[in-house]
């Protein structure tokens, strides 16, 4: 069996015990004579799938009694009109931090339904940095903060959150959830496009503070009103099951496995660094993103000549390293490394690049 370091933004690599696991269970799921994917929903059985996976996500993320997770669909990308649907129903203002592609998507979405306002934007630098932002131009009484935590395409971070007050702070995590601790608390909604850390494409997690639910817009679409989902404990309309199923396994592995997200942190702090080292006393190769507001996650570089990077891509896909062409914004290369990414294949990447850099100067 043939198994490739997956380098890719998402959907992104799983564990491998994950995978086998699912592999085992496939046909018959915990004798129950059937799989996942055909069972109904409303089962017991997969009653105690969907409250596992979601028991789980409370107890490793520490996620506070008072927010609600939902299991939902659509990917991220309906958050973008979820949130404001649901959320800018007060002064009907929302501020928004302009960090990337789906920062930008997420404030043209909300400025469709509400006056949002962008406090601040990285753009005049291709997104390599992450702006310092000055509270005196937040709006005061704004129903929301919109922030994307870990930008995907730029690699970059926000390592400091915004201070909003009693302002609700809004975040995109979908490439950062669960690769480190968070503290729930300090937001009133998390969401995430499951495909890159947590499970396979098609299972959208939200997390939202108890108080922001039940405002919607007279508007929204009762399958966009997250009080449908919270009445309904996700079961509205049938789930994406078997992510959920997927998502389940992959938190299972990062409680037993790894210890929970303090140990998660360590690892994947490890394999940054591993790769960060390199990139910074390399002759040529070099990062993109401003050293302070680097991202654990994503990890783009460049060699400065785009026949050199596509190269550098041929080869590395031919030595088993795949997906490292970097977004068509930023051009060259990127390598996720999420947590499933052992830190064999970033040292091996590094052999790699430096074995590159021999041949190639």
């Amino acid at each position: 069996m043939k198994r490739v370091y997956n380098f890719s933004a998402g959907p992104s690599i799983l564990p491998e015990s994950v995978l086998r696991r699912a592999a085992d269970e496939m046909l018959d799921y915990q004798g129950s004579g059937q799989s996942v994917m055909e069972m109904s929903h409303r089962s017991k059985v997969y009653e105690g799938i969907i409250n596992s996976a979601e028991s789980l996500l409370r107890e490793v993320m520490g996620i506070p009694d008072n927010y609600k997770v939902l299991f939902l669909q659509g990917g991220a990308s309906s958050q973008f009109a979820m949130v404001p649907m649901n959320l800018m129903t007060k002064s009907g203002k929302a501020d928004y931090v302009i960090t990337g592609q789906w920062a930008t998507k997420a404030y043209k979405e909300g400025a469709r339904y509400g006056q949002a306002n962008i406090v601040a934007s990285s753009k005049d630098k291709t997104f390599s940095y992450i702006p310092k932002l000055d509270p005196a131009t937040f709006t005061p009484d704004a129903d929301y903060f919109h922030i994307c935590l870990n930008n995907t395409i730029y690699g970059t971070k926000f390592h400091t959150l915004p201070e909003t007050g009693n302002v609700p702070l809004v975040a995109d995590v979908s490439s950062c959830i669960l690769s480190e601790p968070i503290d729930v608390s300090k937001f009133g909604v998390l969401y995430a496009g499951a495909q890159k850390n947590m499970a396979p494409a098609g299972l959208t997690v939200v997390i939202i503070r108890e108080d922001l639910i039940g405002h919607a817009m007279d508007i929204t679409p009762t399958m966009f009103n997250y009080q449908t989902h919270a009445d309904n404990g996700s079961m509205f309309n049938t789930p994406p099951c078997y992510t959920i199923y997927m998502a389940k396994l992959v938190l299972e592995w990062l409680k037993n496995d790894i210890g929970g997200l303090e140990e998660m942190k360590k690892i994947n702090e490890n394999k940054a660094k591993l790769l960060y080292d390199f990139l910074d006393q390399s002759k040529l190769f070099k990062g993109t993103v401003v050293p302070e507001d680097r991202s654990l996650m994503n990890v783009p570089f460049i060699t400065g000549n785009e026949e050199l990077d596509a190269k550098f891509v041929k080869e590395a896909a031919a030595a088993d390293f795949v997906n490292l062409k970097g977004h068509r914004s930023v051009g060259g290369m990127r390598a996720s490394i999420y947590n499933a990414m052992p830190t064999e294949g970033v040292e091996k990447l590094v052999a790699f690049m430096e074995q590159f850099e021999k041949e190639n100067l």
